[in-house]
C-alpha cells in the first residue's frame, strides 16, 4: 500500500483482470486434468498429445464465445438502463433531481448541499450523474464484450500451453508425476499473480486455486484408471 497521491486503484483492472485469470486456470486445470484422465488410462503418446493440443483450441474458442455472449447480455442491459435513463430525465426532469438529491443525503450531503451538486451535476452532464450515482455505471466498469473475449481466449490459452508442453518433453515414465506437478506450480503462481494484480492477499488465493487444481487431478486421474486400457 503506497500513495503519492496519485492513487490508480486495482479496481480499475477489473474487466480484464477476470476474464484473464478465469481463463489461464480454466486452460491448465481442465487440459491438465483431461491429459491427466487420459495419460491414467494409458494411451499412446501420439494420442495424448492429439487430446491435448485439441483441448487448447476447443477451450480457447469456448472461452472466447462464452465471455464474449454473456458479456454483450451485460453491455445490453446497460445500454438498456441508460436508454430508461435518458427518457425519464426528458420527460420527469423534475422527479430525477430529485430522486439524485435524495441520493445525495444518504450519502452524508446536507439536504442544501444534496440539491446544490445535484443541479450542478445535472448541469454538466445529467445522463452521466445518474448512470454513475444512481446505476452504478462508468467508464472503467461498463462491459466491454470483445476486450473480455479476447483476453479469455488468449489467457486460456496461455494456461492449457503448460500441460500440452509436458505431454510433448516429459519422458513417459515420469508423464503423470510431472504433469501433476507443473499443474500445481502453475496453479499457485497464477494464485499469486492475480492476488500481487488484484492488491489481495496472497496466500489464500494461492491455496484455493491449488486445492482446486488437486481436486480435479486426483478425480481425472482415478476415472481414467478405473475406465483405461487394461495391460498385462
Amino acid at each position: 500500500m503506497y500513495s503519492a497521491h496519485h492513487e490508480p486503484h486495482f479496481s480499475n483492472r477489473n474487466n480484464w483482470l477476470r476474464a484473464t485469470v478465469l481463463g489461464a486456470n480454466d486452460g491448465l486445470i481442465s487440459t491438465a486434468s483431461l491429459l491427466m484422465g487420459v495419460a491414467a488410462a494409458r494411451v499412446d503418446s501420439h494420442t495424448l498429445l492429439l487430446t491435448g493440443v485439441a483441448s487448447l483450441i476447443a477451450g480457447a474458442i469456448s472461452m472466447a464465445a462464452g465471455e464474449y455472449v454473456s458479456v454483450s447480455s451485460q453491455a445490453d442491459t446497460e445500454k438498456a438502463d441508460l436508454a430508461k435513463e435518458a427518457y425519464e430525465l426528458e420527460h420527469n426532469s423534475d422527479r430525477e433531481l430529485k430522486e439524485l438529491t435524495h441520493i445525495y443525503v444518504q450519502r452524508g450531503l446536507t439536504p442544501v448541499m444534496a440539491h446544490d451538486v445535484a443541479v450542478a451535476l445535472t448541469a454538466h452532464n445529467a445522463l452521466e450523474a445518474h448512470a454513475r450515482d444512481e446505476i452504478g455505471l462508468t467508464d472503467t466498469a461498463s462491459a466491454n464484450p470483445l476486450q473480455a473475449a479476447v483476453a479469455s481466449a488468449l489467457s486460456f490459452i496461455t494456461g492449457a500451453l503448460l500441460p500440452v508442453l509436458c505431454i510433448w518433453l516429459l519422458p513417459k515414465q515420469y508423464l503423470v508425476g510431472g504433469l501433476g506437478t507443473v499443474t500445481l506450480i502453475g496453479l499457485a503462481f497464477l494464485g499469486w499473480l492475480s492476488a500481487y494484480l488484484g492488491g489481495a492477499k496472497i496466500f489464500p488465493a494461492i491455496v484455493r486455486v491449488v486445492i482446486w487444481g488437486v481436486v480435479a487431478l486426483v478425480t481425472t486421474n482415478l476415472i481414467g484408471e478405473m475406465f483405461g486400457v487394461k495391460t498385462g
